[in-house]
């Protein structure tokens, strides 16, 4: 009994930092992503974009098929909503996170692209990682 108590100690002092650990990348993701949505908002794709991996290594997984390269993305955005218009107002609904290990988190959510004539909708998968101690999204799969 003497040795139960110190590991039952410890094994919740470690639940506890874990899920501490969880809230707080939760929290920065999720204020990632509301800069995202307020930038999309503001017809400002680059704003967006600071949200992704600024390399040739990034994947988007959309309708057309699989693209690499934060450019390509970028390019991408740019021509399917040329104009803050055609970009409309972006919200997203978070369903899910889950953490992978401690520098990525798997998130799923709903977003919705509301513009004067139609709203859009579909669903995203995103694998995050921190990257100099900055979350950013390494893989998008939006359709």
């Amino acid at each position: 009994m003497k040795t139960l108590l110190p590991l039952l100690l410890l094994f919740f002092v470690v639940i506890s930092c874990s899920r501490n650990n969880f809230d707080k990348d939760k929290g920065e993701i999720k204020a990632v992503m509301d800069k995202q949505a307020q930038c999309w908002s503001n017809g400002d794709i680059e704003g967006f974009m600071d949200g992704y991996w600024k390399s040739d290594s990034l994947r988007f997984l959309g309708r057309r098929g699989l693209t690499k390269g934060w450019q390509t993305t970028l390019n991408n955005y740019k021509k399917s909503y040329p104009d803050k218009q055609a970009m409309g107002r972006l919200k997203f609904t978070h369903i899910s996170f889950e953490p992978l290990n401690d520098t990525q988190m798997f998130v799923v959510g709903k977003w919705a692209l509301e513009r004067d004539k139609d709203t859009l909708k579909g669903y995203y998968s995103l694998l995050w990682k921190k990257i100099d101690g900055r979350w950013r999204v390494i893989f998008d799969h939006t359709n």
